[in-house]
C-alpha cells in the first residue's frame, strides 16, 4: 500500500451555472437542472469516500462566476467539511471563472486539510500518510480572470522546484502530482502551455482542468488528463460527465478510472424515421432510440435534441404547422425521466431518383448538374464565394464548414419544388 497512491481528480464544477433556455419549454426541468451541479458535486465526496482516497484535486473553475453566492460556497465547503471528516486532504487551484483575487473576499476560511494553490507564483504542497511524505503537490491557480499572453502557466512547476522549496522530506516523497487550470494546446486561448514541457517536469500525473471533456494523452499510461466537467450544463456537452479515480503505483503505468456524477446526461439523438408510417409508430421509434442512448450514459434523467431523419411519407406531414410539436410533447409524455428539449425534422420526401434520372425531363438535368457540383468540394465552395462576394459580404465560415450538409438540404428542397403533384 505504501507504494500506492489513490485519488480524485475533478474540474470544472462551475456551482452555480445558470441553465438557459428551458425555462420557457418546461419550468419543472429547469427547476431540476438548478439541482443538477450541487448534486453532482456531492457525488463527488460520496466517490472520494467510497473509494477511500488518499485526496482530491480540483483543478479550477470550482464556482462559475467570480461572486458566487451564499449558497453556492455553503453547498461547496460543505462537501470540503465532508472529505475533511473522512480524513481525506483536499488540493485546489483556481480557474478563469473563479479567479484567486475573489477567494480573497470569501464567506468561509477552508477546513485544515484543504489546500489551496497560490495563482501569484508556482504553489507545492507535501501530502503524507501517517506521517511520512507520500506526494508532492504542485501547481498554480488563475490570479485574475485573463492569463496574460506573455507568462506560461506552467513556469516553475517542477519536481526540483518542488523539492527546493518544501525541504529535504519532499525529497522522500514517492510520488509527485501537478494541478492546473490550462488550455494546453487544445485551447490557444486560456493559459495554454507545453505538453511536452510538462511531461519534462518530473511528476507522474498532471490534473488539468478547463477542457470540459475527458481527455487523455496517453491511453497506456495517461500522464496529462483533463476529467471534464461534473455536469453538462447544455446541449453542447453531452454524453456522460464524472471525475477520475487515479491510481499511480511504482513500476507499474498510471491507471484512470470514469467515475460518473452527473445526474442528468445532455444528448443529441437522430433518429432514422424512414421505417415509420405513422406518428405513433415515430414516437414509438424515438423512444427506443432515447432509451438505447440512455443505457450508455450511467445516467436515468436525459435532456436531449432530436433530429428526425430518412425518407418517410410522414415527410409532409411533419411539415404541417404544430405537428412536429405535437409529436415533441407526446414523446416528452411518454417517459418523465427524459425531456426533448427540441424536435428538428430533416425528413426527405421519398422519391426515385433512378426514375427521376431515366425520364430525362427537368428534374433529371439538375440531379446531374448537382452532383457534379457536388463531388467537387473546391468547385463548389468556390461556387459560394462568388455568390457571397457579387452581394458585397464575406462568406461565414459556418456554412463553409457544412457544405455537404447544406447542399443536399438545398438539394432536396428544390427536387420537392420540381416534383411536387398539382393542387
Amino acid at each position: 500500500m505504501g507504494d500506492t497512491l489513490r485519488f480524485i481528480h475533478a474540474a470544472d464544477l462551475h456551482i452555480g451555472a445558470p441553465f438557459r433556455g428551458l425555462r420557457a419549454l418546461s419550468p419543472r426541468w429547469a427547476d431540476r437542472l438548478m439541482d443538477a451541479i450541487p448534486q453532482a458535486w456531492d457525488r463527488v465526496v460520496d466517490a472520494a469516500v467510497r473509494n477511500d482516497v488518499d485526496f482530491v484535486v480540483i483543478a479550477g473553475d470550482i464556482f462559475d462566476t467570480a461572486r458566487a453566492s451564499y449558497r453556492d460556497y455553503l453547498h461547496f465547503f460543505r462537501g470540503l467539511e465532508r472529505l475533511e471528516e473522512a480524513g481525506i486532504a483536499s488540493y485546489l487551484c483556481t480557474g478563469n471563472h473563479d479567479p484567486y483575487a475573489t477567494w480573497q473576499q470569501d464567506f468561509f476560511s477552508l477546513p485544515a486539510h484543504a489546500v489551496m494553490l497560490a495563482a501569484d507564483r508556482p504553489s507545492f504542497a507535501l501530502h503524507e500518510r501517517d506521517g511520512r511524505p507520500l506526494c508532492v503537490i504542485a501547481g498554480r491557480g488563475y490570479p485574475n480572470k485573463v492569463w496574460a499572453d506573455d507568462e506560461d502557466i506552467a513556469a516553475g512547476i517542477t519536481r526540483t522546484a518542488a523539492e527546493q522549496a518544501l525541504g529535504p522530506r519532499a525529497t522522500e516523497a514517492l510520488f509527485g502530482v501537478g494541478v492546473l487550470h490550462t488550455g494546453l494546446d487544445l485551447d490557444p486561448v486560456k493559459a495554454p502551455t507545453s505538453p511536452y514541457a510538462l511531461r519534462a517536469a518530473g511528476f507522474d500525473y498532471w490534473a488539468l482542468g478547463h477542457i470540459h471533456r475527458h481527455w487523455e494523452d496517453d491511453p497506456a499510461n495517461p500522464r496529462l488528463v483533463f476529467s471534464g466537467c461534473i455536469q453538462g450544463r447544455d446541449i453542447r456537452e453531452t454524453g456522460r460527465r464524472g471525475v477520475s479515480l487515479i491510481t499511480l503505483e511504482k513500476g507499474a503505468p498510471n491507471r484512470v478510472e470514469f467515475i460518473p456524477t452527473a445526474s442528468i446526461v445532455w444528448q443529441q439523438v437522430a433518429v432514422d424515421a424512414s421505417d415509420s408510417p405513422t406518428l405513433p409508430a415515430l414516437v414509438e421509434k424515438v423512444m427506443r432510440e432515447l432509451f438505447a442512448v440512455n443505457g450508455r450514459s450511467s445516467c436515468e434523467e436525459m435532456v436531449t435534441r432530436i433530429t428526425l431523419t430518412g425518407a418517410t411519407d410522414l415527410h409532409e406531414v411533419l411539415g404541417r404547422p404544430g405537428v412536429l410539436e405535437d409529436v415533441r410533447t407526446s414523446v416528452n409524455d411518454s417517459y418523465p425521466e427524459f425531456f426533448c428539449d427540441a424536435l428538428i425534422d430533416e425528413t426527405t420526401r421519398p422519391r426515385d431518383r433512378e426514375a427521376l434520372l431515366a425520364e430525362g425531363l427537368f428534374p433529371a438535368v439538375f440531379l446531374r448538374a448537382a452532383e457534379t457540383l457536388r463531388a467537387d468540394s473546391d468547385e463548389e465552395r468556390a461556387y459560394l464565394q462568388e455568390e457571397f462576394l457579387r452581394r458585397g459580404i464575406a462568406l461565414p465560415s459556418a456554412p463553409s464548414g457544412q457544405l455537404d450538409k447544406l447542399a443536399a438540404e438545398a438539394q432536396e428542397l428544390v427536387l420537392d419544388l420540381l416534383t411536387q403533384e398539382e393542387k
